[in-house]
């Protein structure tokens, strides 16, 4: 008989690992509601409508970048006189502005170079200098928001603006795909990632009726959007897209995606620069989390963004580090008390994890051939080598009956016990062995294993891993830093 005290052992420990599938439910959703995102794709509603568009470029040490984006920006299918380009030089120190300067004498009238002195105070600063400029006029009827480095296709700014022909719209963000010409391992795995949490996931969100964050390098407002919500940017997060994005929605007019707008960015190459990148977003996502803590599975506050689905889109890569933990504690403390059933949960997860994997990739691959293409073999691998091994084991169930089958009975053996919690607690160690990719990588002599542990643990461990240190980052309370992605024009 158990006694009392095993029986909530087992209630918890299984409450844990099911909590654990939330997220891979959650992102199964998503994919399922893709097909139904071709009924939101608010087209319907849409004309050709050409507003006076000023495109707001923060700039900060961009040489390498801004002359081919401000070129790229002049070449767009869009009437010369409705278009301007704002450079913002936030007090750069290379050659940015020369080249705006220069520039701005090859387009007079259409490419304008503002310098800001007292830089380096982050995107949402240098925004507000420029906006503070457009609102000296009444020209400016929509605002494109961007990125240095982001090349712009010819039709991508029309396409945009025909959503603002529908004042119920406040603003529309892209398709950013990763467009380096030689994409290195790290891009490719971005490129994969930008299928699923972009191309699979705002589709889905249309469907909904929310977005949850407007693409920092591709947004274009209204003018009546951004006045509504202050005329400024939120500059009291590293989020300041998604505060944006979160204020557009709650002042009562939608925020949407439209896939085939398609933009091009250059993402970060290495593991520092993208775990810098990341963990200025985790950082910024817990300090949204924060503000907007009463809108979550409110919907008198909003009925979409308040929606439960919002809640659990946002939560399940919110909490996916915490979840994962608690998967591994859970797991490994069942093992003590009734081995038989920690085997039977830790199979079961598994089972749904990959059937979810296979589903997901399969799909992904259709939603974007052309980026599927580019990272196929990274798609496959995105889990981690470890994560697959065990989803092959999940999905045969003839290869792992022998050993399911005498965990309980070999439950003393210290060699069994010891692989047995290592595998349990993998979601947990994939995590640090991805975080070791990061240090391996910094280390002249020992980088070349980076690549190897990387794609062990998973792409996805690595995510978790950066968000998990978002959270230390803002219990510490640290300085919020913008940390600049290094950009070396690689754009094709």
């Amino acid at each position: 008989m158990l006694a009392a005290a095993e029986y909530v052992v087992i209630i918890v420990c299984t409450f844990l690992v099911l909590a654990a599938t939330v997220p891979i439910l959650v992102g199964l959703l998503q994919f399922l509601l893709v097909g139904g995102s071709v009924f939101a794709t608010h087209l319907e509603r849409s004309r050709d409508h050409l507003p006076n568009v000023s495109v707001l470029i923060p700039a900060w040490n961009e040489g390498a970048v801004i002359a081919a984006t401000i070129d790229r920006l002049m070449a767009v299918d869009y009437p010369e006189d409705r278009i301007r380009v704002y450079v913002i030089d936030d007090a750069s120190t290379d050659e940015t502005p020369r080249i705006a300067i220069d520039k701005s004498r090859e387009y007079p009238g259409r490419v304008i170079h503002l310098r800001r002195v007292a830089g380096g105070e982050g995107k949402a600063h240098t925004l507000n200098y420029g906006l503070q400029v457009l609102w000296r006029s009444d020209w400016t009827e929509a605002v494109l928001i961007m990125d240095a480095d982001v090349i712009y296709m010819p039709d991508s700014v029309a396409k945009m603006a025909r959503h603002l022909a529908d004042p119920d719209i406040g603003a529309v963000t892209a398709y950013i795909k990763e467009g380096s010409a030689a994409p290195n391992y790290v891009q490719r795995f971005i490129t994969f990632e930008y299928i699923t949490a972009t191309g699979a996931s705002r589709r889905a969100q249309n469907t909904l009726g929310f977005l949850a964050c407007l693409s920092g390098g591709a947004q274009l407002h209204s003018r009546r959007n951004l006045m509504a919500i202050g005329g400024q940017i939120f500059s009291a997060t590293l989020a300041e897209d998604t505060f944006t994005t979160f204020r557009t929605q709650l002042e009562g007019r939608r925020a949407i995606f439209d896939p085939n707008v398609i933009v091009y960015a250059e993402e970060p190459d290495t593991l520092e620069g993208l775990w810098k990148q990341r963990l200025r977003w985790g950082r910024g996502n817990v300090q949204i989390t924060s503000v907007f803590r009463d809108l979550w599975f409110n919907r008198r506050e909003h009925p979409t963004m308040g929606s439960a689905s919002m809640a659990f889109m946002w939560f399940s890569i919110f909490l996916m580090p915490l979840f994962q933990i608690g998967a591994s504690i859970g797991l490994c403390a069942l093992y003590f008390v009734d081995a038989e059933a920690a085997w039977t949960l830790f199979r079961s997860f598994w089972v749904v994890s990959a059937v979810v994997y296979v589903f997901i990739t399969l799909t992904s691959l259709a939603i974007d051939t052309e980026s599927a293409r580019r990272s196929f073999v990274e798609g496959l691998a995105f889990p981690g080598l470890v994560s697959l091994s065990i989803n092959v084991y999940a999905l045969f169930p003839f290869l792992i009956e022998p050993v399911g089958a005498s965990v309980a009975s070999q439950a003393s053996s210290v060699s069994v016990m010891i692989s047995t919690l290592l595998i349990y607690s993998w979601l947990t160690l994939a995590m640090v062995v991805a975080y070791g990719a990061k240090v391996l990588e910094a280390h002249r002599r020992l980088s070349w294993a980076a690549p190897a542990a990387l794609w062990v643990a998973g792409y996805g461990s690595f995510l978790c891993a950066v968000t998990f240190a978002s959270y230390v980052k803002e219990l510490r309370g640290s300085a919020m830093t913008w940390d600049k992605t290094e950009k070396t024009g690689k754009v094709s």
